[in-house]
């Protein structure tokens, strides 16, 4: 697919786009796993609330299972990042490709198709934030419910603070889901005004 002029230049910029979804797979496989164990980890944590101190050694059994469930949840994200990382890496190398297109609609829509692009991979780098810190936070209210002598107020305090940071994931997700979204419609616009013939089998995926 390297023809000379404009048509080499299109065919280069479609390679690059959907090198971009195959290097994402690593991101969508993580996905049904991670919910899997916030399920899990909620269930747990629901068990936990049922028992009173009487059923302490229980208690502490659960919370080391729920810790459990979120550091496999930390290594699932990680590897959710890193392949959003590498997507963005590649798709980043269409950026000079759009300055040598020389029809003007094609290059319009190739430059805001890039500017959304741009702004979902910001909208995940949020989520990953968000989302690593929320862990970290789940992490350390099971190591208080580890304590006997946990005040009832500091577990609230400490649960206050993980909803906002899911709140935050919530937010991030919404916006990477709606950037998903215009990105697929920008990137189908420009294979069709580009003249890429092109059968929709895959697109990017969005978040749960």
């Amino acid at each position: 697919l390297t023809a000379c002029g404009e048509d080499g230049v299109k065919n280069q910029i479609y390679n690059h786009l959907e090198q971009t979804v195959s290097l994402e797979k690593g991101f969508e496989e993580q996905q049904s796993e991670i919910t899997k164990l916030e399920e899990e980890e909620k269930e747990i944590y629901n068990e936990i609330i049922e028992l009173d101190m009487d059923d302490f050694e229980q208690i502490v059994e659960l919370s080391d299972k729920a810790i459990d469930t979120i550091e496999k949840r930390s290594e699932l994200i990680q590897i959710e990042k890193e392949s959003i990382d590498s997507s963005e890496q590649e798709f980043k190398n269409i950026e000079e490709l759009i300055g040598d297109l020389e029809e003007e609609e094609v290059k319009n829509t190739a430059e805001e198709m890039f500017d959304v692009m741009l702004t979902r991979y910001e909208a995940y780098d949020n989520i990953y934030e968000s989302y690593t810190e929320a862990l970290e936070l789940e992490k350390e209210l099971y190591q208080m419910l580890k304590k006997e002598d946990v005040k009832q107020e500091e577990l609230v305090s400490h649960i206050t603070k993980i909803n906002e940071s899911y709140k935050t994931v919530l937010e991030s997700n919404q916006n990477f889901n709606e950037q998903t979204v215009e990105y697929n419609d920008l990137k189908k616009t420009f294979y069709q005004i580009a003249n890429i013939d092109v059968e929709y089998e895959e697109s990017m995926e969005t978040e749960n």
